[in-house]
C-alpha cells in the first residue's frame, strides 16, 4: 500500500466515522420530541459521543501508525495494537449505548480499561504526534464517561 492509499483509507475511514457520528446525532434529535423516555441515546449521548470520538481519532491515529510502517518505522508498533483493540471497543460500546443494552456496564468496565491502556501508549507519542495526542485525550474523555456507568 502506498502512501496515496494509505492517506486516502484513512480519509475514508475518518468520513465512516463522521457519517455514523452525524447518524448517531441525527437520530438522537429525531426522537427527543416522540419518545425522549425510551430514547437510551439521549441517556448515555454523552458517552456514545465520547465513544464516536475515540473511533475517530483512533482511525486517524493507525492511519498515522500504518504510514509509519511503511517507511520501515516500527516504533508505534505498541501504539497501532492497543489504538486497534480500542476501536473494537468503543464500536461495541457505542452500540451497545445507544441500544440501552444491560450489558452497557460491563461493555463500560471493559471499555475503561482498554481506553486507559490507549491513552497511556498513545501519551507516549504525544509530543512527536498529534494523532497520538488525540486519540490519547478522546480515549481519556471516554474514560471519564465509562467511570460514570455503573
Amino acid at each position: 500500500m502506498n502512501r496515496r492509499e494509505i492517506i486516502a483509507a484513512a480519509g475514508m475511514a475518518a468520513m465512516v466515522v463522521a457519517s455514523g457520528q452525524a447518524l448517531a446525532e441525527d437520530h438522537e434529535h429525531a426522537h427527543d420530541h416522540e419518545h425522549a423516555h425510551h430514547d437510551h441515546s439521549v441517556a448515555h449521548g454523552a458517552l456514545i459521543a465520547a465513544a464516536f470520538d475515540c473511533l475517530k481519532t483512533g482511525d486517524l491515529c493507525i492511519a498515522h501508525c500504518l504510514e509509519s510502517f511503511t517507511t520501515g518505522d516500527t516504533a508505534l508498533a505498541a501504539c497501532a495494537k492497543t489504538v486497534d483493540q480500542m476501536l473494537a471497543t468503543c464500536g461495541a460500546l457505542a452500540k451497545l449505548a445507544a441500544a440501552g443494552s444491560p450489558h452497557l456496564a460491563a461493555a463500560a468496565k471493559l471499555a475503561l480499561a482498554v481506553c486507559k491502556d490507549c491513552e497511556k501508549e498513545c501519551r507516549k507519542h504525544a509530543d512527536q504526534h498529534a494523532t497520538c495526542k488525540a486519540c490519547a485525550d478522546s480515549c481519556k474523555a471516554c474514560a471519564e464517561e465509562c467511570e460514570k456507568i455503573g
